[in-house]
């Protein structure tokens, strides 16, 4: 059966119609190279200086400090392998959270058999970096602090503002990964304290293939892609137009509707929530209440396994996540589920749905009535959850 409501928007979303128009003429009309110097690059070129300040007026940026990339990946490879070398003589010290997405987690891994000391934190059951926490970590070594924005799996909004302040009074920097963030919440990068935020294009109605990174002001990281002078001489490579065009219209309409898209989705998340934990026994809502991401909603249920439940809602032609991953043959539960204390059987059990501003009540109420039949189909066939039952009633 063909998708009909997408519930994966922090996978990816769906690439806005005047995004895409906004994009094509710089595929067959103004197609120059931006660093050429003939009048059809500067149509190219001018195009990148409006979607830069765009990109720059939805978090308080000077245009000038932001730097296209691939994609967040990318800004979070370059925030942290850079920062580590041009820091390199101040000390080798990171300090970051075990709930990071895994773009940060594996640099860091990267980083460590390079002689780098990180300090992953702890959270606590709703998945909060404790900022004293942050403060004890420091040492005379550390160069960077790296939390995330919001979780990508259970919506938490961290309390960046506060670990921005604590690290600059150290003197040291502070990176923020606001992927799933950015567009969805307000972002200040004075006001918050950031020195360096990552972010990707196809998060917010963007296309693929295009991110950038924050840089402030003064800070000293170097090139990442070496070859030519692009983006002022911090990441060679010839732009893509028509992604870095298309990035600066998503982020100006994510702004423009923030305030009523998101109220929306904020609202038709809590609905969801109360019915599936009104309708649905034994669930357990993974992250914080209300410092959440709009339009996150992440369960687990006991006694029934993520991917069961993800193909059942795939045959009714509804398309969601799980906090499960089959790698290598062999099925591990979610990082950042074990992370705030869920022991492996219920992290398991784990459906993440994502909203977007499309979805309607009629088409939650479908998900939901659909997800209870489904979670008591799988419950039927598990005699764990009967024993489980019958010690509890």
């Amino acid at each position: 059966m063909a998708t009909t409501i997408y519930l994966d928007n922090a996978a990816t979303t769906k690439t806005a119609p005047e995004v895409v128009q906004a994009m094509l003429p710089y595929f067959t009309e103004n197609y120059g190279n931006p660093s050429a110097i003939y009048e059809i690059a500067g149509r190219s070129k001018e195009a990148m200086d409006k979607a830069r300040a765009q990109i720059a007026d939805v978090i308080g940026a000077n245009p000038e400090e932001i730097y296209f990339t691939a994609g967040g990946s990318e800004a979070d490879n370059w925030a942290l392998k850079a920062t580590f070398e041009a820091y390199a003589e101040k000390g080798n010290h990171i300090i970051t959270s075990k709930i990071e997405h895994h773009a940060i987690l594996h640099t860091c891994e990267y980083l460590e058999g390079r002689g780098a000391e990180i300090t992953y934190l702890d959270v606590d059951e709703n998945g909060f970096v404790d900022p004293k926490a942050v403060e004890a970590a420091i040492t005379d070594k550390t160069v960077l602090i790296s939390v995330m924005t919001a979780n990508n799996e259970i919506g938490t909004i961290e309390p960046i503002r506060e670990i921005g302040r604590i690290a600059h009074e150290h003197g040291i920097l502070f990176h923020t990964d606001a992927v799933q963030a950015f567009g969805q919440i307000p972002i200040s990068v004075d006001a918050d304290n950031i020195d360096m935020l990552s972010s990707s294009g196809h998060k917010l109605n963007g296309p693929k293939g295009i991110g950038f990174l924050y840089i402030r002001k003064g800070v000293k990281i170097r090139s990442f892609v070496h070859g030519g002078a692009q983006e002022r001489k911090r990441r060679a490579g010839t732009e893509n137009v028509p992604g870095i065009v298309g990035y600066g219209a998503a982020a100006a309409r994510a702004k423009a509707s923030m305030e009523e898209r998101t109220k929306k989705e904020t609202e038709l998340r809590d609905y969801m929530i109360g019915r599936i934990e009104n309708e649905i026994p034994y669930t357990k809502v993974n992250g914080d209440r209300v410092k959440r991401l709009p339009n996150n909603i992440n369960v687990c249920f006991r006694y029934v396994e993520g991917e069961s439940m993800l193909i059942n809602l795939d045959l009714l032609g509804i398309a969601a996540s799980s906090g499960s991953a089959c790698t290598s043959g062999s099925l591990d539960p979610s990082h950042v589920l074990l992370a705030i204390g869920l022991p492996h059987e219920v992290a398991h059990g784990s459906l993440r749905m994502t909203l977007s501003e499309e979805i309607t009540k009629e088409q939650a109420d479908y998900t939901i009535d659909h997800l209870k039949q489904i979670v008591g189909n799988l419950r039927s066939m598990s005699p764990l959850y009967e024993d489980f039952v019958k010690k509890n009633s």
